[in-house]
C-alpha cells in the first residue's frame, strides 16, 4: 500500500519539528538561532534530494576519513569547506564595507602558528625551492595614512607546489613573518608563487574527481596582516596571466588581488645579490579597514 503524500509530509515534518524544539532552552540565543537554523535546512536538503539511507551512510564515512586525515599538519575539513565554496561565501559575509580595503580570501589549511621571524628586507623563502622574487609594499588605511609596526604573516609554496608543512622533515620555509616600518612599508625576499593541486589523495580529492573538477590553485601568496584599531586582512595575491585564474578549486581568486611579476635578467636583486636567472619583483599596498580586529 502506497502512503498518501501528505502523511509521509507530515511525518517527515513531525522528526524535524521534534530536533527543533529540543533545542528550544538553548540558553545562548545566538546558538539557540544557529542551530535550529542548520536542522532546518540540514532536514529540507534530505527531503528535497530523498536522501538514502544508503547515501546517507557513505556521507558518514566520507566525513569519518577527512576526521582521520586530519592532525596539526593537515585539515580536511577547512579544505572540504574551500572546494564547497562555504570559506568563500564566509568570507564575503564578513568582508568589511569598507571601500579601498584590500580583499580577503580564503584562509586555507596551511598557516601556522609558529613561523619564524625575519627583520624587514629579509628571506621568507628560507631554503624553499623556486626564482628568487622580491615583495614589497606599503601597508596603510583606506584614507591613506601609513600604519607602523603592522604584522604581516607570508606564506607560499614552493615550485614544487608544497609547503613546508608537506614535507616529513619538519623544515620551515616559504613562510614568516615581518612588521612594517615606520612609514609602513615592508619588503621581502621570497620565492616565485607557482600552481600547485590541493591536497587531493583523501576524502576531498575523491570528490573532486566524482565531480570532474580540477585540484589545481593559481600561483599565489598568502598573507594575514593585524595592527591595532584595525580589522585582520587575510588574503592572497595571485599572479596575472596564470591558467588557473578561471578555475581555482576553492574560488579565492578576485580581480583586485592580481599583480605582475616582473622579471630582471640582470642587474643586483634589492638585497645586493645577483641571483643567476635573474629575479623577479611584485608590489602590493596591503590597505586594512578600521575596525576591532576579529580574529
Amino acid at each position: 500500500m502506497t502512503l498518501d503524500h501528505t502523511v509521509v509530509s507530515g511525518r517527515e515534518q513531525a522528526v524535524t519539528d521534534e530536533v527543533l524544539a529540543s533545542f528550544d532552552a538553548t540558553p545562548d540565543p545566538r546558538l539557540r538561532a544557529v542551530l535550529q537554523s542548520l536542522v532546518r535546512h540540514l532536514h529540507a536538503f534530505a527531503r528535497e534530494v530523498r536522501l538514502s539511507e544508503r547515501e546517507w551512510q557513505r556521507a558518514i564515512e566520507f566525513l569519518t576519513r577527512a576526521g582521520h586525515i586530519t592532525d596539526e599538519r593537515r585539515q580536511e575539513f577547512i579544505l572540504l569547506s574551500d572546494v564547497l565554496g562555504l570559506s568563500m561565501l564566509t568570507v564575503a559575509i564578513n568582508e568589511p564595507a569598507e571601500p579601498g580595503a584590500t580583499e580577503s580570501t580564503v584562509f586555507g589549511p596551511f598557516f601556522v602558528d609558529d613561523a619564524p621571524e625575519v627583520p624587514l628586507g629579509g628571506d621568507i623563502a628560507r631554503g624553499a625551492s623556486g626564482a628568487p622574487c622580491y615583495v614589497s609594499g606599503q601597508v596603510r588605511s583606506v584614507t591613506g595614512t601609513p600604519i607602523a609596526g603592522a604584522r604581516i604573516e607570508v606564506w607560499e609554496a614552493d615550485e614544487d607546489g608544497f609547503y613546508d608543512v608537506q614535507y616529513p622533515d619538519g623544515r620551515s620555509a616559504g613562510r614568516g613573518w615581518l612588521r612594517s616600518d615606520a612609514n609602513g612599508e615592508y619588503r621581502f625576499r621570497s620565492v616565485l608563487p607557482a600552481p600547485y593541486p590541493i591536497p587531493h589523495d583523501g576524502p576531498v580529492g575523491d570528490l573532486l574527481l566524482a565531480t570532474n573538477r580540477s585540484p589545481m590553485r593559481p600561483a599565489h601568496l598568502h598573507f594575514m596582516v593585524t595592527a591595532p584599531g584595525f580589522r585582520t586582512l587575510i588574503t592572497h595575491i595571485f599572479l596575472s596571466g596564470d591558467p588557473y585564474l578561471a578555475t581555482d578549486a576553492v574560488f579565492g581568486v578576485k580581480e583586485d588581488l592580481l599583480v605582475n611579476a616582473v622579471h630582471h635578467d640582470d642587474g643586483p636583486a634589492p638585497d645586493g645579490t645577483h641571483p643567476r636567472g635573474g629575479w623577479h619583483s611584485i608590489t602590493f599596498d596591503l590597505v586594512l579597514a578600521a575596525g576591532d580586529d576579529d580574529l
